[in-house]
């Protein structure tokens, strides 16, 4: 029996020692402190954007999916660094044209009709700055970045059954129209950091310039290299879901 009461008082002391390093967050503080410093914050972007300047001669509406890994200091100024890659359905214009039978179709090597069909494929990647605009002394309001970085584009050449030689392999690079060059990015959105931390999300409008040329040597359809810069413009809308990781005074974890 002694050693039972032994027992239960080492256990108190060992809670009452819990719950003095680690205590709960009061009721009476307010959640809004829940939130405040500086944090990191992990963003899963999604976006639906429409081609503008020489991108839209040749792709058509497109969706993009990525992630960005931001710093959020005490005062709400946003350094990161982010990257998507987008794809669409379809193509305007038609590399393939020195392939086709004036019916328009394409013969494989079993001197059958050929399945292929035209896909956008690109990506960006570059780095940030912007503001968080907090309104009420909440973690939430106008949020507007600025960035800049590379960005490539290509028609993929989509052979399901590999029937026609002339675009695999080395030979595809003749046809996919690879572009690529400097990009700036603009985001104005609305991001929400909740005081509980459990409802963490932004959207707004996303603007992307992309100052880019043909990276590839030649063309088999027009039979020359596709000089000159082009101007390649997308605009749309970017949803993100935002996992933050507060940056805390070490003698204050909550549970």
């Amino acid at each position: 029996m002694k050693n039972y009461f032994v027992l239960v008082a080492c256990m108190l002391c060992v809670f009452e020692a819990s719950a003095q390093k680690f205590r709960e967050h009061p009721e009476h503080v307010e959640e809004a402190v829940r939130n405040t410093g500086s944090a990191i914050l992990g963003n899963l972007l999604f976006g639906v954007h429409l081609p503008g300047g020489d991108m839209a001669d040749r792709f058509e509406a497109d969706g993009d999916f990525g992630g960005a890994v931001e710093y959020l200091t005490a005062n709400n100024f946003i350094f990161g660094v982010e990257g998507h890659y987008f794809f669409g359905p379809k193509v305007k214009e038609d590399p393939l044209a020195i392939l086709r039978t004036p019916e328009g179709d394409i013969i494989g090597n079993d001197r059958l009709v050929a399945s292929v069909v035209l896909r956008e494929r690109g990506w960006y990647g570059g780095a940030k700055v912007g503001k968080l605009f907090a309104f009420n002394g909440k973690r939430s309001g106008i949020r507007l970045t600025l960035g800049a970085g590379m960005m490539r584009h290509r028609i993929r050449l989509q052979d399901d059954n590999n029937s026609v030689t002339q675009i695999t392999g080395d030979y595809a690079k003749g046809y996919d129209r690879l572009t690529g060059g400097l990009a700036l990015n603009q985001f104005l959105g609305w991001q929400h950091l909740s005081a509980n931390r459990r409802s963490n999300w932004m959207a707004g409008f996303e603007f992307i310039e992309g100052f880019t040329k043909s990276l590839r040597d030649w063309d088999f359809t027009e039979r020359r290299k596709l000089d000159g810069n082009r101007l390649d413009l997308r605009l749309g809308i970017r949803v993100a879901w935002t996992l933050p990781f507060y940056q805390g005074k070490a003698d204050e974890i909550f549970y």
